[in-house]
């Protein structure tokens, strides 16, 4: 699993605004896919739209424990948890451990150790020559992150980016056909867009408007790119951060 390009979807649950704004910006720099939540119904809430890869997880909260959000979250399958906490007894570490934790981390803590243990985590849940759990649901495009299930596109620190039903159509296919050359025909026929002719140059004007969404240069497209007297490609390894 390549963690940096595979953007896996990262949720931060902790009651204090400051230290899940400085996880959230110090994880969205090293490429991941980050959301913040302030407790287990928000965090339930989010999890509902989508697909999440590994929850960091403050065990001290006001509305609900972190034990207790553990807990569900074990029962949901194989989402990693790694459980932040100023309680340096080790009655919490052992709990949390035994509900299925993945790791342990006490307050305060290096963000430079919170990544490694990111990043052993992710290795260990993903299934061997499977793709993150998220890949299922969600896959990275340039700057933002596509969900297949819900028809929606986001961006890596959560915020929802307005798309048309042919823009979507036109990002599966190119998510479905990785580091492939498509002709104007070949996209037409793959998105099921009756509506246009492999000469409508409209086809090319929708690329454009969903680069100025996805890339961060639109002017320099490294992620879906234009093969001259070819179509385009899209590159899902282009941009890592």
């Amino acid at each position: 699993m390549a963690e940096e390009v595979g953007a896996a979807h990262i949720v931060v649950v902790d009651d204090e605004p400051d230290l899940r704004e400085a996880v959230q910006e110090y994880l969205l720099d090293h490429g991941f896919a980050v959301s913040g939540a302030d407790g287990g119904r928000s965090l339930r809430s989010l999890m509902s739209e989508r697909a999440v890869d590994l929850v960091i997880l403050d065990i001290n909260m006001p509305e609900e424990d972190g034990l207790s959000i553990a807990r569900y979250l074990r029962g949901l399958g194989p989402i990693g948890i790694i459980m932040l906490t100023a309680n340096r007894d080790t009655v919490d570490r052992v709990v949390g451990l035994e509900i299925g934790a993945d790791d342990y981390l006490p307050k305060p803590f290096e963000l430079r150790e919170l990544l490694a243990r990111v990043r052993a985590v992710l290795r260990r849940v993903a299934k061997p020559h499977a793709p993150a759990a998220t890949m299922a649901h969600e896959v990275r495009v340039g700057r933002c992150m596509l969900n297949l299930e819900s028809r929606r596109l986001f961006d890596l620190e959560g915020g929802e980016v307005p798309i048309t039903a042919m823009e979507f159509d036109l990002l599966r296919t190119f998510v479905e056909h990785p580091n492939r050359v498509l002709t104007r025909d070949q996209l037409l026929d793959l998105a099921h867009n009756m509506e246009m002719t492999p000469f409508d140059r409209s086809i090319d004007m929708r690329i454009g408007r969903l680069r100025r969404k996805v890339e961060p240069d639109p002017k320099l497209p490294r992620t879906l790119k234009t093969v001259r007297g070819a179509g385009y490609i899209f590159v899902p390894a282009a941009i890592s951060g």
